[in-house]
């Protein structure tokens, strides 16, 4: 099943490339980079990422989309000297796609799986970076970790960024269902919530078929088993963050008591009626709502 699995997903990914224009930046973005000051980068196209990432006006581009942040790597080091760690020394060529969007990418960081990469668009003066590694800190692993310093939200899923992030994304070789955080520009790690349905690709996306020729859709119980282990990862690290107050640097090793227990009768429940899986998607999604609007609702009260 688990091969079946990665299989559909690396189907889905292919398929979900949208081949319709890209819209402006969503509104969660603030403080967009101008324009001119975004136009040195083309002279980067194909060179490889160690150029661009020691490159005096690149570093300054960064300071203003990296969260001035702890970030857990092994151990405690500010989020900077994580992605530089992640990238400084990467052969692998910086990426510009439709003449906008720019990927810088290392391929291995020293230690944990670690790859570090940073995202921007040219024309909407947005930009992300993102991290992946296997923590050993206690908290789901392995790990993607995306952030900017542009993005302010309490609440945050995938269908909420650029579209063409996702495909580039997809591309980088980051499995579509995994742990995934989001750290915003209020130094907070928040849940980056799968709200992708595996089995009906978007409008506007590339069915399967046609991205792939003679390759079927996936089976309806593979893509419905990636939808309910997404529903499952986001229960898990929804738990971790509630119970690590969405430090960007937690270790926390205990298991929760009340995870447990939910899961356990959310198992019992599901396993009564005509379609499990789809009980468990559905129940599971609800209980990860749950937990973010208590934590919302608890906020103002840790500030004061």
């Amino acid at each position: 099943m688990v091969s079946r699995i990665l299989a559909a997903a690396a189907i889905l990914s292919g398929a979900l490339v949208s081949q319709t224009p890209q819209p402006s930046a969503p509104a969660i973005f603030q403080n967009p980079i101008p324009r001119d000051q975004l136009q040195f980068l083309n002279q980067f196209d194909g060179a490889p990422s160690n150029d661009l990432i020691n490159n005096k006006q690149f570093r300054k581009l960064l300071r203003g989309v990296l969260p001035d942040c702890v970030f857990h790597y092994g151990w405690d080091m500010p989020l900077s000297a994580a992605i530089d760690k992640a990238i400084k020394g990467s052969p692998l060529p910086v990426r510009i796609r439709a003449g906008r969007y720019v990927m810088v990418a290392g391929r291995m960081g020293p230690w944990l799986g670690g790859r570090g990469f940073v995202w921007m668009d040219m024309q909407d003066g947005i930009a992300l970076g993102g991290f992946y590694f296997h923590p050993t800190n206690g908290e789901p692993t392995p790990a993607l970790n995306i952030f900017s310093k542009q993005v302010k939200e309490d609440t945050l899923a995938m269908s909420q960024l650029p579209a063409a992030f996702a495909e580039d994304l997809w591309q980088s070789r980051v499995r579509p269902v995994v742990t995934r955080y989001f750290i915003t520009g209020d130094k907070r790690k928040i849940l980056l919530e799968h709200d992708e349905d595996y089995c009906t690709p978007p409008a506007g996306a590339i069915p399967p078929g046609a991205a792939l020729p003679g390759t079927p859709m996936p089976p309806l119980a593979v893509c419905q088993q990636m939808n309910a282990d997404a529903a499952d990862i986001d229960l898990i690290a929804a738990y971790y963050l509630e119970q690590t107050n969405h430090a960007t640097n937690a270790t926390a090793w205990m298991i929760d008591p009340d995870a447990t227990a939910w899961i356990q009768a959310r198992n019992n429940t599901c396993a009564a009626g005509p379609n499990p899986l789809g009980c468990r998607i559905v129940m599971t999604r609800e209980r990860v709502h749950l937990i973010l609007r208590r934590r919302i609702a608890l906020r103002p009260l840790v500030h004061r």
